[in-house]
């Protein structure tokens, strides 16, 4: 007799809860607004305060002497504040467009149709030579036929743009190391190159950055060269293995690290537009 049990079925009365992983409710805090140091603000108006007294001081003992040596006093200071002022404005203008940058890129990536129609007009405004896309952009039903339209129209172009001032530039740092005769002047005069790279590049999607915006930019230049690097890694490899060889090396002298100059500017100007570029071509 065959006393195996047969298989069977267990039916629950009630249907089983779906097993998905319950979302995590963190507590949302209030970002920590950034606040003026005392000292600094001091600091400030004792560096800006004091040399306008003294000018004041100044103008005034002119007019004593002569009204129109106070009046030519009063021009020259006029002129020189102004000066100032113009310097101080094109700063926060250059800074406020670096701003617009990391704005621009959140609301693209948002993936909402109403923020990233926004921020593609806007982006389109500061780009006066890509305005014409703006029909299509407000046509646009979805993020993604907006995103396509702005990586295949002035993604694209820019990056086209991007790779002319690059290679321009690698031929003027060729230039400069054949031409001059001390390692140290190489490193100052395509160091230069560099930094004026940069800036023609933030020139090229809409940007006027000042002294302090530059530092900024060449900041946000070196965090993006971790992304652009990682495409480049074979090729330089490659090209660093054909210079090091001992026979080219001999041969070649300083072509060899002319090509690497020129290698780097290529890059620089890539990562330099994607630090200024609110979409990557992807």
């Amino acid at each position: 007799m065959d006393t195996a049990p047969e298989p069977f079925l267990v039916l629950e009365p009630e249907v089983a809860p779906r097993l998905e992983a319950v979302p995590l409710i963190l507590p949302t805090v209030e970002p920590v607004r950034w606040r003026l140091s005392p000292a600094l603000v001091g600091a400030a108006i004792l560096a800006v305060g004091f040399p306008l007294l003294w000018a004041v001081w100044l103008v005034s003992g002119l007019f004593d002497r002569w009204g129109a040596l106070g009046w030519a006093g009063v021009a020259v200071l006029a002129a020189g504040f102004g000066l100032i002022g113009l310097g101080i404005g094109r700063e926060l203008s250059g800074l406020a467009a670096l701003r617009q940058v990391d704005q621009l890129r959140a609301d693209l990536a948002s993936g909402e149709a109403d923020r990233v129609a926004t921020a593609a007009r806007r982006w389109l405004e500061a780009l006066p030579q890509h305005v014409a896309i703006l029909p299509a952009v407000a046509a646009a039903e979805t993020p993604e036929s907006v995103l396509a339209l702005l990586r295949a129209g002035p993604v694209q172009a820019l990056r086209e743009a991007t790779e002319v001032l690059g290679r321009t530039a690698a031929l003027q740092s060729v230039a400069i190391v054949a031409a001059t005769p001390s390692p140290a002047l190489d490193v100052l005069t395509v160091g230069w190159c560099g930094v004026r790279l940069i800036r023609r590049v933030a020139a090229l999607h809409g940007m006027r950055p000042g002294m302090v915006g530059t530092l900024i930019l060449l900041q946000k230049t070196a965090l993006a060269a971790a992304t652009v690097a990682a495409t480049e890694m074979a090729l330089n490899a490659a090209t660093h293995a054909v210079i090091a060889h001992p026979l080219l090396r001999h041969l070649a002298g300083d072509v060899a690290g002319a090509g690497v100059a020129a290698r780097r500017m290529i890059v620089l100007a890539r990562a330099a537009a994607a630090a200024c570029s609110p979409l990557s071509r992807g």
